[in-house]
């Protein structure tokens, strides 16, 4: 062996010593699950309290935890953020890994404990959009994926919300809607509370998009966690919605 080709096969052996090594493959799941909750300014503290003891208590109810560990993979992916106005989103919970009910209480202990992010306008074509980003930088991969937006009023700040949840569709994303009621005698903005033909309608026909899209109607705060555990189990199992009534 010539020592011009000694020193080719050093340097190519040095070349792979150094290499970095292969990209993990995301871990499967059966689901990623972006959970976008609404705190704007019609979201007062008491409905807060509601919106998140509620998601808190439905992500670890024994119906949604036996929905989860029943798929192919036997758990899924979660994320929690809140929005407001524009440029107003936070993650509260990272994308965490739920596969039992330990997992499942662990992300609904984590999700009660901070702060209320903001308050501000309602800008769900932005939620849309700060959710997307989300799912496309998620650690775990799924052929589902769903954000779940709710809210207790119509876009009024931002792009539009149908072109936001158009580029959503397009990429392959479902949008399911939680639409929170508002008595009118406790409604400050009723032209936002309640739109022409009602607020479930509007979601219908602005906000949720996608295959098997569909909308749960909480009515009011106080009833967020018994609709958003419905909501759920329909969404882990893949139903279709004329089935959600017989979900739970």
């Amino acid at each position: 062996m010539t020592y011009a080709i000694r020193m080719v096969i050093a340097l190519l052996s040095l070349a792979l010593t150094l290499s970095p090594p292969a990209a993990r493959a995301a871990e499967p799941v059966d689901l990623l699950l972006v959970l976008a909750a609404d705190v704007s300014r019609s979201v007062t503290e008491a409905k807060f309290k509601f919106q998140r003891e509620g998601a808190a208590a439905a992500i670890s109810d024994p119906e949604v935890v036996k929905a989860i560990t029943s798929g192919p993979n036997r758990r899924i992916a979660v994320c929690f953020v809140e929005w407001a106005t524009v440029g107003m989103h936070n993650v509260v919970v990272d994308w965490t890994l739920i596969g039992d009910g330990q997992s499942a209480r662990s992300f609904g202990d984590r999700l009660v404990e901070v702060p209320r992010s903001f308050a501000g306008s309602t800008s769900i074509s932005s939620a849309i959009d700060f959710s997307v980003d989300q799912l496309e930088r998620a650690p775990f991969q799924s052929n589902r994926r769903v954000i779940d937006i709710s809210g207790d009023g119509n876009n009024n700040s931002g792009r539009p919300v149908t072109d936001a949840r158009d580029e959503a569709i397009g990429k392959g994303i479902t949008i399911n809607g939680l639409v929170i009621l508002t008595p009118l005698a406790e409604s400050f903005r009723p032209e936002h509370t309640h739109p022409p033909g009602g607020l479930e309608k509007y979601f219908q026909d602005n906000v949720i998009g996608g295959f098997g899209a569909f909308t749960v109607v909480a009515e009011g705060h106080h009833s967020f966690g018994r609709s958003l555990t419905k909501k759920l189990i329909a969404e882990i199992a893949g139903l279709p919605p004329h089935q959600l009534a017989a979900a739970h």
